[in-house]
């Protein structure tokens, strides 16, 4: 099992990332959550998407593990990923990402996705992909912060705090843990309680409004995923990562 989705009386839908140990997704379960988001947004009955998860923290990305085993499986992979964040941010409703601990790599995909994202006071922001052998997510953590904090995280691979995160308009709110849910559900009610039919033409037009294309920035981070693949610094620094170890260079 990677999710379990619920669907409540108002239309608020909640779809839950529940992959023990880490939320980490092989390609199978990126793909599985792509094809889930996408159908709840197209579900008449919903008005409004709560994408959440359970356990330590709310997404570790890609299954490491599983790429190490076979890294011809990176295709897949970057294809989930794609269909993930693009049914999140190309949704027909609005999407409430509610994160708590740690949101690494395909988590900060969805993030930069959303259309709101509600932390818990103990979540940390990070893209570690450098440290992984890999690229991609910057288009979305860019769509969250600015130019330059975005290099910073990406180069340094450090995490951000959900404070740190609020202070610099990443996101909407930080709440305590306890309340992190009841808090998307509450925004969730109040956006549900609006006419579905214009609610989804302002998701559009909000789309429509912005800079560039989030899609075709990802797709031409891909591409350079796969040439970081073909490098043996690649594979060391996964090896690296498997084996709990420091890949020195």
């Amino acid at each position: 099992m990677y999710f379990y989705t619920s669907l409540h009386d108002n239309g608020v839908a909640e779809i839950v990332i529940d992959h023990p140990p880490v939320n980490a997704l092989p390609a199978a379960g990126w793909h599985a959550l792509a094809a889930e988001i996408s159908a709840t947004g197209l579900d008449p009955r919903t008005r409004v998407i709560v994408l959440r998860a359970e356990g330590r923290g709310f997404c570790a990305g890609v299954d490491i593990k599983e790429l190490a085993e076979d890294d011809s499986l990176i295709v897949e992979v970057n294809a989930g990923n794609y269909e993930t964040f693009k049914a999140v941010h190309r949704n027909k409703v609005p999407v409430i990402a509610a994160v708590h601990g740690f949101v690494l790599g395909g988590g900060i995909g969805i993030c930069g996705a959303a259309d709101i994202v509600i932390a818990a006071d103990n979540a940390s922001f990070g893209l570690p992909e450098v440290d992984r052998g890999a690229m991609g997510g910057a288009a979305h953590l860019q769509r969250m912060f600015g130019v330059q904090k975005t290099r910073y995280l990406f180069f340094t691979g450090e995490m951000i705090g959900a404070p740190e995160a609020l202070r610099l308009g990443a996101i909407e709110r930080v709440v305590a843990a306890a309340e992190l849910r009841d808090t998307a559900l509450a925004i969730a009610a109040r956006i549900a309680a609006k006419s579905p039919a214009m609610i989804r033409i302002a998701k559009e037009a909000l789309n429509g409004v912005e800079d560039g294309d989030l899609e075709a920035k990802y797709r031409w981070e891909q591409g350079f995923t796969l040439q970081a693949y073909m490098s043996p610094d690649s594979a060391k620094t996964r090896d690296a990562f498997v084996e709990k170890r420091t890949a020195h260079f």
